[in-house]
């Protein structure tokens, strides 16, 4: 709006008991908003929000982690969550939201750890139970309290929490399934594993960094049977690796069977590799070469050769996993530090050696090199090799390596006794993947991004080391290791697991936990028994979620709506998916909508070493939460987004003009009564009909953005309606009318029938994002308008379909480009000092374009007003050329007097004897008002 909207007019509303337009309603959010929140829970809002019938929509909350403050993130999520559920309300929906919290696992308990220190290493499993429940619980109301405060209905008092007992009993009844339905299996394979958590990891559990690694190329001598198959008497193959540690538990050399090798004669003897890779892996090695013989990889097929430095051969394999992007196309094969390993190992029977312990040292079939820390034994075993002769070359280069996501140290592959569950081997992925053919996906490259993650991840490794989780409840023979397992026996765990929390697997020896009737039932009396120690992964606690929320609260599964950040399609949305699958073979989620990562705004990822973080308490104390609200409404959540100090100043002007605009309404409203006064559509001026046109425009769009989950286009659409359409144009020409014209004139009562329109439409359409402000708007409200205690217990807006005129919107589309034009004009004629407010001046109007012939259907009158102008004179003369054909345009001093009212000049003013300082019109209206 430019300067003189704000010029303030002589008070002449007060003779005519007219409102001000002062409308009090000022921001100050972070002030109020906590009264608001107050006042929602007191009155029980959001209990009251929930119908008693209707349709149920269920937005499936994915529990944040219960430690430490929430980010920028988690309110990015919460908001978009949030924004769904009030809609859907509005709509008609029963919409409940049942936040959760992810409270078991590793950070826990290793923030414990580290808090007692060398105290920990006396503390029971039980003792450390607590410590780590107290912490959680500490965590989920610190939290709670801020989502609370960002403006987020939902059932507070009774979220779920996955320490508690009612919902590990649940989670146990799915891992009873699964069991049962045979996916469950426990194997001696190598999973991620951390030294320095001492526990397995799965693939969610893993993040990426550079790292620094040594290359070697290192021979392996040929046994004789090798040597009779090349026919020479001296061979050896070389194999290339970034791993010396894993050296040791070297048992095999892995070719392609369909690869071409060459056996190379060399200044360090005959050397075996693949021929596409030889001129590369030559010119490293630093080493002439000649070709002596060429054969295909299966011709060393089950061959042997000699280990660099302990006593035993190894076997000559082939795999299809060799390839030639780099090396020298002999895979050096360990089974215990490797998945593809793994399986080519099993393929072959060569076994699985695994010589690292839980501390990542180096064990005593590691040979001389027991007690080493992985990393050191490295070092050493180059070393050694470079001593005997077998190191051919030595470099380090720079690549990507697998960390612990909680730790941030690296892991290693480490054949280990885990539990899984089976995915590679069984119909799990398959059937995964046929599910996901039925669930939507926002935005859609959702759904091949979970597929590709889906075709290639491994077995789920669920055992952990720890002890603060939900136990793998299953039982063995001490004596023989055979698993214990009678579905009545795991019954009983679980309805002692929902009495009594999880606690009881550390606090009773098994035969308590059983029980003497099922001991004897199933001839376990005497016999010696043991509980498994590992607990299940955190994301199967999470993961089954569906189960323990969903079924027990009695809402629908599969969910409507599962709405997480984009890493989740390798976490909560996979293992959802996975628990769902393997225990009732269905989905759980209709559809999945994802947001990507919350950058600054220079598009950098946050940290606190780049001092460039913002976190959401500071927002809300400088801007109040409706403005970080109004902030994930405006983003293209669908990819990574961006918030700084200077985007928030943009919204918090976005917010102006939004507020700005409902104070105008309320304003020009409180002495009109609706229902009695409202002006009938047909009896509207064009102006107002076409301002009722853009509110059903409005109401369209928005129901439409809202329900598409477009929420930056209806931000984009709902701050354009009141800027532009509304204040900088209907608004903007309206003005004269409602403080001009007599107190219950048409004139002003059509206009303000469009107020009212618009602020009931106004208020419910940004509801669901300026939740508080919408809040604050409703009270205000005359109560004539509303019949609920809470905007958010309202209903959507109506449409009006006669409100709808494409003809008149083409037309006054017409005018409002013409008024730019006008306004340009209006503008030089200031710059020039010829006036000073718009209404100094007389507009010429030359119109000689058919487009724009009907516009001398008007009166001279009525065109001034579009153009906020005392005078406007259609001529015929030539005047300022336009950017609109055919139309040129002219600006002079207006004629007459000013009128002291309404500041139009007019060349009657004076002529009144009773009024001599004001225009015809308001001494009419000055009249009017006197004689009543």
């Amino acid at each position: 709006m430019s300067e003189e909207k704000n010029v303030e007019k002589p008070d002449y509303a007060g003779t005519l008991n007219l409102p001000k337009t002062s409308f009090k309603m000022k921001a100050n959010l972070a002030q109020k908003e906590p009264l608001t929140l107050r006042d929602w829970k007191k009155t029980n809002i959001y209990e009251k929000s929930l119908k008693d019938e209707g349709q149920y929509f269920v937005l499936h909350d994915g529990p944040p982690y219960a430690n430490g403050d929430i980010h920028i993130g988690h309110a990015l999520n919460k908001v978009l969550k949030d924004i769904i559920l009030k809609y859907k309300r509005l709509r008609g929906y029963n919409a409940p939201y049942i936040p959760g919290w992810d409270t078991h696992g590793l950070p826990i308990e290793w923030k414990i750890m580290e808090e007692y220190g060398e105290k920990a290493r006396n503390m029971t499993p039980l003792q450390i139970r607590q410590e780590c429940k107290k912490y959680a619980l500490k965590w989920v109301e610190k939290q709670k309290a801020e989502f609370i405060r960002l403006g987020i209905l939902g059932n507070w008092d009774d979220p779920y929490i996955t320490l508690k007992p009612e919902y590990e009993a649940e989670q146990l009844k799915v891992f009873k399934e699964i069991y049962e339905n045979g996916y469950v299996y426990k194997g001696l394979k190598p999973v991620y594993w951390s030294p320095t958590t001492e526990t397995a990891l799965a693939e969610a559990e893993i993040e990426y960094k550079d790292v620094v690694s040594p290359s070697i190329y290192v021979k392996m001598e040929a046994s004789k049977d090798l040597l009779d198959k090349l026919g020479t008497d001296e061979a050896s193959i070389v194999i290339w690796t970034t791993t010396p540690w894993t050296l040791p538990a070297n048992l095999g050399i892995a070719l392609n069977k369909d690869f071409d090798y060459g056996l190379y004669k060399t200044e360090k003897g005959n050397l075996v590799l693949a021929k596409e890779l030889a001129e590369k892996a030559f010119g490293e090695m630093k080493l002439s070469y000649e070709l002596i013989k060429e054969f295909k990889g299966n011709k060393l097929e089950r061959t042997h050769y000699k280990h660099p430095f302990l006593d035993r051969e190894g076997l000559v394999i082939l795999g299809e996993h060799v390839t030639l992007d780099a090396g020298t196309g002999a895979v050096h094969t360990a089974p215990g530090h490797g998945v593809d390993d793994y399986v080519v190992g099993q393929a072959y029977g060569i076994g699985i050696l695994s010589p690292v312990d839980d501390q990542g040292h180096m064990t005593k079939e590691a040979g001389k090199y027991e007690g080493l820390f992985y990393k050191k034994a490295s070092k050493v075993i180059v070393e050694d090799i470079e001593a005997s002769g077998h190191l051919m070359a030595y470099s380090e280069f720079t690549h990507s390596y697998p960390h612990d996501w909680r730790s941030k140290k690296p892991v290693i592959y480490r054949a280990t006794e885990q539990w899984f569950i089976s995915v590679d081997e069984s119909d799990v992925r398959q059937n995964a993947l046929k599910a996901l053919e039925d669930v939507e996906f926002v935005p859609e490259w959702g759904k091949n991004r979970i597929n590709a993650m889906l075709e290639t991840r491994p077995d789920w490794t669920i055992s952990r080391q720890r002890v603060w989780g939900v136990p793998i409840p299953l039982f063995y023979n001490a004596e023989t290791n055979e698993v214990i397992y009678e579905p009545e026996i795991m019954d009983k765990v679980i309805e002692a697991v929902k009495k009594k929390g999880t606690d009881i697997w550390w606090k009773y020896e098994a035969e308590e936990i059983i029980g003497e009737e099922l001991l004897e039932k199933y001839n376990l009396k005497g016999v010696k028994l043991r509980k498994e120690r590992s607990i299940m992964d955190v994301w199967f606690d999470s993961g089954a979620s569906h189960r323990g929320v969903l079924i027990p609260r009695g809402l629908h599964r599969p969910a409507d709506l599962y709405l997480e950040g984009s890493d989740q399609h390798r976490g909560w949305f996979q293992s959802s998916l996975l628990t769902s699958i393997a225990s009732t073979k269905d989905a759980p989620y209709k559809r999945i909508l994802t947001h990507g990562f919350v950058m600054d705004g220079q598009g950098r990822k946050m940290s606190k070493s780049l001092g460039n973080t913002i976190v959401p308490k500071d927002i809300i104390e400088k801007y109040g939460a409706d403005i970080l609200r109004l902030w994930v409404s405006s983003v293209d959540y669908r990819e990574d987004v961006r918030i700084s100090e200077n985007i928030l100043q943009q919204m918090s002007d976005a917010y102006r003009r939004i507020r700005n605009t409902a104070r105008f309404l309320m304003g020009n409203l409180n002495d009109f009564d609706y229902e009695n006064k409202k002006v009938d559509y047909e009896e509207m001026y064009e102006i107002d009909k076409w301002a009722l046109h853009k509110l059903e425009e409005l109401k369209e769009k928005t129901t439409e953005y809202y329900d598409k989950y477009e929420f930056y286009s209806l931000f984009q659409e709902i701050t354009y309606f009141c800027s532009i359409d509304m204040s900088a144009f209907y608004l903007d020409i309206v003005k004269d009318r409602l403080y001009c014209e007599e107190k219950d004139s048409i004139e002003r009562r059509s206009a303000q029938t469009v107020l009212t329109e618009v602020l009931k439409v106004l208020v419910r359409v940004i509801s669901p994002v300026l939740s508080f402000t919408a809040e604050e708007i409703w009270e205000r409200i005359p109560e004539s308008l509303k019949k609920e205690e809470s905007v958010h217990l309202s209903e959507w807006v109506e449409l009006e379909p006669k409100y709808k005129n494409n003809e008149l919107a083409k037309k006054w589309d017409k005018i409002q480009n013409l008024r730019k034009e006008v306004n340009k004009k209006l503008e030089a004629a200031r710059q020039e000092g010829l006036i000073g407010h718009s209404l100094d001046a007389r507009v010429l109007l030359n119109v000689n374009n058919d487009d724009y012939s009907f516009l001398k259907d008007y009166t001279e009158d009525e065109v001034s007003d579009l153009f906020i102008v005392s005078q406007t004179k259609f001529v015929n003369d030539e005047l300022g050329a336009s950017e609109i054909s055919g139309i040129s345009i002219g600006v002079i001093k207006a004629l007459g007097k000013k009128c002291e009212r309404c500041w139009k000049y007019h060349e009657e003013v004076g002529n009144d004897p009773e009024h001599p300082d004001v225009c015809p019109r308001c001494a009419k209206v000055l009249k009017f008002a006197g004689n009543k």
